[in-house]
């Protein structure tokens, strides 16, 4: 038997990492200026410490471009390397120097802010590169090192001439990727990756403006100085203890993060845990449309500064992904080349903290500025449905904060409309009938037929309200809701007390025929004779509240019932058998006075309804003037 190593080629890996291990080109610098950020960061720790007897100053990492010369140069002040430190980090590929070090110093203090994880990101600068240089120099005193690298498993290294502490690297980039030489695209991925990363990143000067000197004259042009154009702001506000910040720090930031975005966000989340994971952040909560897609990917996923994606499916829960802002957290689970998330039950931590911080926030809003909370609910209330529809837990601590707002502007909690209706609107099999419209004014002859009852009536209209309706009416002991059209009110409501027809059942059988020979059964109404008030409107046509609620479940997604958003619309046609005019209509002697009543009398309900347009509106006019000539 014979035992051995696995020896694994450089030259089988090599062209993996160029080829593969990234998906996207681009991010190359995102990764040397993480690098650039390491090198520094790790000498202000060993500086603080005592461990490195150098100034640490005011470093910056510089970004050059040399178009003609067709070069990236990538310039830090940092720790440097020793040639020895070069052959171990840089020629053993994935030897991870950050990971090195944070164990080396984990017990010299809070952790040093070091961003490398896999020591592979120095090698996606081969991706648009056909050379590498690197030429560094260590804060300690040794001599200074060049490395070169032409993509191959061969490597040059030598002495260098450089004085100053820190590294330089020189990308010599390759044909197929100009792009990257020109400055907007370079500005661009700036701009993108590295826009909050925590030492200040310069590229190129910009002109500024001077205060113009004492005594100088109106006509004169004041005094520029061109100064280093620093591209990130190195400490975001996500960074700062939520003391530190006002509101006017928050609403700053937002605009920094989405400088398109004109509306000032209506409050915000200040995210920050160290325990049992490190998570700092701010989530906005911006005004909200109806539309449950047209605001996702709005929030930015960052690992120590280092934006990741904006795509935070899995570590923030679904319905939060409708909010904007910021999350950093150095314990979120990436890939190896920092792309996207990896499955991790950390994530699902994370995911229930923010749910729990949100939850919180809400509550705490309700319960110190009500009145205030009430007037942003309809810029809210979508998440929030949302959530309750998709979160158990945060379904549990919505229950005490949701609204539902009537149709006269009035706000109340579950319970106290609860304790508002329940001796009005509890039928006679003692349930709970909550009475709700989609649209006051189209619904609005509905809505009054409930208010003079002395109803209260909600007003829902987000689309999730149908999938929330039917999850508070499972979670709850003995409610419903009805919208008010489902039906003719005492229907809806129905209370031991009936109201007597005066019409006889022979008659009431006759007056149906009537109306079923008149109707066109394409129109889809089932004809229903009731017993009401004589005052009530003799035609009243309803949507039967099962039907329409999964047809609007189905629409928005679920329901139960495959297809159902695509049936044709169904309706009830109820007549009111003690109306005088429906007497009218059964005692007519002539035929055709009897079809135009009824066809008058079933397009004012049609009308009523919003389903009354095009040629049918025109002749419902024309038959309606020749009616009073």
């Amino acid at each position: 038997m014979a035992t051995g190593k696995i020896n694994v080629s450089v030259e089988n890996i090599f062209p993996l990492i160029k080829k593969f291990l990234y998906s996207d080109h681009e991010i190359f610098l995102r990764e040397l200026i993480s690098n650039a950020t390491d090198a520094t960061l790790k000498l202000k720790h060993l500086t603080s410490i005592g461990e490195a007897k150098v100034e640490y100053g005011n470093p910056l990492i510089e970004i050059k471009v040399d178009k003609d010369a067709k070069k990236i140069h990538i310039i830090d002040q940092g720790i440097g390397m020793t040639e020895d430190e070069v052959k171990k980090y840089i020629n053993e590929v994935a030897f991870s120097g950050a990971e090195e070090f944070l164990d080396k110093y984990k017990d010299a203090g809070k952790d040093a802010g070091i961003i490398g994880h896999f020591g592979l990101g120095f090698y996606s600068a081969f991706m648009v590169a056909e050379k590498v240089e690197i030429i560094t120099k260590s804060f300690k005193d040794q001599p200074a090192v060049h490395w070169s690298c032409d993509g191959s498993p061969e490597f040059e290294l030598k002495k260098a001439k450089k004085e100053d502490r820190g590294t330089e690297i020189v990308l010599h980039v390759a044909e197929d990727s100009t792009e990257f030489l020109e400055d907007s695209r370079i500005r661009e991925l700036l701009t993108k990756y590295n826009k909050f990363m925590p030492i200040p990143i310069k590229f190129g000067t910009k002109t500024e403006t001077l205060p113009k000197p004492e005594g100088a004259k109106e006509e004169d042009p004041a005094p520029t100085k061109e100064v280093d154009d620093i591209i990130n702001n190195p400490n975001p506000a996500w960074t700062k203890k939520p003391a530190d910040l006002k509101d006017e720090d928050y609403k700053g930031f937002y605009r920094e993060l989405y400088p398109m975005q004109f509306e000032e966000p209506l409050f915000n989340i200040h995210l920050n845990v160290d325990y049992p994971f490190n998570l700092t952040g701010i989530l906005y909560f911006p005004k909200l449309t109806n539309d449950l897609n047209i605001q996702k990917d709005k929030i930015q996923l960052y690992q120590n500064q280092v934006f990741v994606t904006d795509n935070v499916e899995g570590i923030v829960p679904e319905f939060l992904t409708m909010l904007r802002g910021v999350i950093d957290s150095p314990d979120i689970p990436l890939n190896v080349s920092r792309s996207y998330l990896q499955a991790d039950g950390a994530v699902k931590k994370i995911s229930s903290y923010i749910t729990k911080k949100v939850a919180d926030k809400l509550s705490s809003l309700f319960k110190n500025s009500r009145e205030d909370f009430e007037q942003k609910w309809n810029d809210i209330k979508v998440v929030i449905e949302y959530g309750m529809l998709s979160e158990d837990k945060f379904f549990e601590k919505a229950d005490k904060f949701a609204l539902y707002p009537t149709i006269d502007g009035k706000y109340f909690t579950f319970e106290e409309l609860e304790a508002k209706i329940k001796d009005t609107q509890t039928d006679k099999d003692d349930k709970l009938v909550i009475l709700y419209a989609s649209d006051k004014e189209a619904q609005h002859s509905y809505i009054e037929a409930a208010k003079a009852k002395g109803y209260e009536v909600l007003l829902l209209d987000s689309p999730i309200v149908p999938h929330l309706m039917q999850k508070l009416e499972t979670s709850k002991e003995k409610i419903s809701f009805a919208r008010v059209d489902a039906d003719h009110i005492d229907n809806l409501i129905k209370k031991e007390d009936t109201t007597i027809s005066k019409l006889s059942d022979e008659e009431k059988e006759k007056l149906k025929g009537e109306i079923e020979k008149v109707i066109d059964p394409s129109k889809g109404f089932t004809v229903q004779l009731e017993a009401m008030d004589s005052s009530a409107q003799p035609f009243i046509i309803t949507e039967p509240e099962f039907m329409r609620r999964m047809k609007d479940m189905q629409q928005t997604g679920g329901g139960g019932m495959f297809g159902m958003g695509n049936m044709p619309d169904m309706f009830n046609l109820i007549v009111n058998t003690n109306n005088e005019l429906v007497g009218e209509i059964l005692n007519t002697k002539t035929a055709k006075k009897r079809e135009r009543l009824i066809n008058q009398s079933l397009d004012l309900a049609r009308l009523s309804k919003g389903l009354l347009k095009g040629e049918e509106l025109t002749n419902f006019i024309n038959r309606s003037y020749d009616m009073i000539k």
